[in-house]
Parts: structure tokens; sequence; C-alpha cells
């Protein structure tokens, strides 16, 4: 058993309240969710509201998969939302 676990760390800039965050990560997490069937959810700094933190888990059977998924999660948040990337911190156990 491998797992896949990651840190995203987003900038939105735009966001001047917790409510508009709150906004923007709960569209990121159910559209992941939904799209990847990973474990995900805001882990850090949930106070800021110009700071997003998500983490991300997944259990599979081959590390390149793990990889993979975690990816392909990255690529799928960074297209569809305005946020910028600034960090993924990776962990494959």
């Amino acid at each position: 058993m491998i797992v896949g676990t990651a840190k995203i760390y987003l900038y939105a800039n735009w966001v001047h309240s917790l409510k508009e965050k709150r906004m923007v990560v709960k569209s990121i997490i159910g559209k992941s969710k939904h799209r990847f069937n990973v474990s995900i959810a805001e882990v850090e700094n949930q106070d800021y509201h110009q700071s997003i933190v998500i983490g991300i888990a997944c259990v599979t059977n081959t590390a390149r998969m793990a990889n993979s998924i975690i990816q392909n999660v990255v690529d799928f948040i960074e297209e569809n939302t305005e946020a910028m990337i600034e960090n993924v911190e990776t962990e494959i156990l």
C-alpha cells in the first residue's frame, strides 16, 4: 500500500474576506474530490483570507500512480482557479 500526500500553497490576492476565501476553497475541494476521488481539505492558514493551503491524500498500489494522481490534481487546481500556486510539497509513503 502506497500513500501519496501533498500540500498545495495558493495565494489569492483578490480575496478580501474569509467568506470569499471559503467560496474559492469549497469550489476547489468539491471539483477535485468529485473528479479524482482523493481526500482533500484546507489544512492551514484558515484565518488568513488570501492564503490557502490544501492537503491531498491518495492510496494506491504504486508510487508512480500516487505521483501521477497528485500531479493531475495540482494541474487541475492550477487550471480551474485564479489563485496562484506558490509551492507544492509532495510525500510518498
